[in-house]
Formats: C-alpha cells, sequence, structure tokens
C-alpha cells in the first residue's frame, strides 16, 4: 500500500476518533457515566489525538500533492481540518483560564459576600466550597476582573430585587427561590434570590445569588449585589 494512502487513511481515521472523545468526554460526565475530571482527562487526550491527526495529516497532503495524487489529498485533509479543530478548541479554552486566577467564587460584594443556603443540598458531593475564599480570593479577584462591583439603582429595594431577578432569568438564569436573608453588615435583612444555569456539555452547574439592600442616607438606593 501506498505510503501518501497510509498517511491519509491514518489521519482521518486517528481525527475521527478523537473527535468522538472529545464530545463524549463531555456529555459522558453529564449523564453521570464518569466524575468531571476523568472528562477533562477524555478530553486532555482527545487533543492529543487531534494534534498528532493534524500532523499526519498534513505530512499526508505534501505527500500526495508531490505524487499528484489528488484522490489521496481528500481523507488527509479531513483529517488534518478535523484534527486541528479538536486540538484548537481545547487549546484555546486552556490559554484562556491561564489568564485568569484559579478561583471558582466571584462576588460584586467581597466585604460582606452573599452565603449560599438553598443550594447547598445540590452541592453535597462538590469538591469546591461554597463559601467565599476571604482576602485572598478577593484580592485576586480584584486584580482580574476590577469592573465588577455591586450595581446602584435609583429605586427602592424590592423593585431593585425584582430588576436583578429579570435580568438574570432573561439571560437563562433559572430561579431556584427566593427569601429574606441575613447579613453582616448593615442593612440586617436583605431579599435574595438563587439563580442557576447549567453549562452544555459537562452540564456543569452555576449557581449565582443576588442580594439587594438599601443604601444611601434614606435608604432610598436599592444596591444590587
Amino acid at each position: 500500500m501506498k505510503i501518501t494512502v497510509v498517511l491519509s487513511r491514518a489521519a482521518c481515521i486517528l481525527a475521527l476518533i478523537s473527535a468522538v472523545i472529545a464530545i463524549l468526554a463531555g456529555f459522558g460526565s453529564r449523564a453521570g457515566w464518569w466524575h468531571f475530571r476523568t472528562g477533562f482527562q477524555l478530553l486532555t487526550w482527545a487533543a492529543y489525538g487531534g494534534l498528532g491527526s493534524a500532523i499526519i495529516g498534513f505530512i499526508g497532503c505534501l505527500a500526495a500533492l508531490l505524487r499528484a495524487q489528488w484522490r489521496g489529498a481528500v481523507p488527509a485533509l479531513i483529517g488534518l481540518v478535523i484534527g486541528v479543530l479538536v486540538f484548537g478548541i481545547p487549546w484555546q479554552m486552556k490559554q484562556i483560564a491561564q489568564q485568569v486566577p484559579p478561583i471558582h467564587d466571584i462576588t460584586t460584594d467581597t466585604e460582606d459576600p452573599p452565603r449560599f443556603a438553598a443550594v447547598l443540598p445540590l452541592r453535597k458531593d462538590a469538591t469546591n466550597p461554597t463559601d467565599y475564599g476571604g482576602p485572598e480570593v478577593a484580592a485576586q479577584q480584584h486584580a482580574a476582573y476590577p469592573a465588577i462591583q455591586p450595581l446602584t439603582l435609583p429605586i427602592s429595594r424590592e423593585p431593585a430585587f425584582t430588576k436583578a431577578l429579570q435580568a438574570a432569568e432573561a439571560m437563562g438564569w433559572g430561579s431556584l427561590g427566593r427569601t429574606q436573608r441575613k447579613g453582616r453588615l448593615k442593612p440586617p435583612i436583605r431579599p435574595s434570590g438563587l439563580v442557576s444555569r447549567t453549562i452544555l456539555s459537562f452540564g456543569s452547574k452555576l449557581g449565582a445569588m443576588v442580594v439587594v439592600s438599601t443604601y444611601g442616607p434614606y435608604h432610598g438606593l436599592g444596591k444590587a449585589t
């Protein structure tokens, strides 16, 4: 069998296998077939497989073109394109992740961060804590996300709370309920609502708490956290 055919077929087959593994890595985690860390490991292997298929496909394309074997270049080209995608997407995600601090909790109010309660039963097997990490995490957050600050609105507390929840739900976050929650700072009682959304593929659930407190000398402003 000619070397061009071998390279082309190898690139195409390896790329397709890598693509299937990359897809199953996330959806298998979401379906509960394996832990999400196993899914990330599978995605890593798939990315390396995609890189290998892209290299083999590139060599196969060159060999086919040099020998004027146009049909032989087709599977090599398919392997090259699929391989670049399977490797490129996770690689780009990793580059973005390396540019921000490794923190899983971000709040607009680092002095009196909201404390989760209703979501705790859903996170009983989670590896990350629900409590905010304190001054060290706050310093990393402010350095990486300086624009994340509480929003002050020229309206009272209840309308501000309603607007905040409506904005979250309009962005695809589902409501998990609302309550009156005690805060460590004044005012002591603040309305709060919990919203969540699920990330496609891996199925990770993101939780967010909307807390509104009065602000200003006459408590005429609603401050949404």
